[in-house]
């Protein structure tokens, strides 16, 4: 003897002849539900308002850390940022925890730290020169 499968409407539990396995994109993805009818019309009356949501809508991108240019003349040699901030806070200098260490406070810790120097420098008169660190 045949087994009757009954479907039951995944939204409000209802039991009938129309209640069938529904498939729908969204957002390149494809989903299935056991609908009625009457749920596959309200479905299909939500995605058409959420596709003319995303008509109008743009997409927001997770920001992402900026890559810096390679520096091919490295300002210090053999310190770390962190090792100019510390020695900048010892010294009594005002300096900011992160981002860009100015060229104050890297001309001296140059002139403290003598070993700093790397072999190929820019020279310090050269207009525009950055110093990044």
């Amino acid at each position: 003897m045949a087994q009757k499968v009954i479907l039951v409407d995944d939204l409000d539990n209802s039991e009938g002849s129309d209640v069938i396995r529904r498939e729908f994109p969204l957002l390149d993805r494809t989903f299935a539900i056991d609908l009625s009818d009457g749920n596959q019309q309200r479905l299909g009356d939500a995605l058409a308002f959420i596709e003319r949501i995303l008509e109008r809508s743009r997409e927001v991108k997770q920001a992402t850390r900026s890559r810096k240019a390679v520096d091919t003349a490295p300002r210090l040699r053999g310190y770390t940022n962190t090792d100019v901030r510390e020695w900048a806070r010892d010294q009594g200098l005002e300096i900011s925890p992160r981002g860009k260490i100015t060229d104050e406070i890297v001309d001296r810790f140059i002139a403290a730290h003598p070993d700093a120097t790397p072999e190929e420098q820019d020279a310090p008169d050269t207009p525009g020169a950055q110093h990044e660190v």
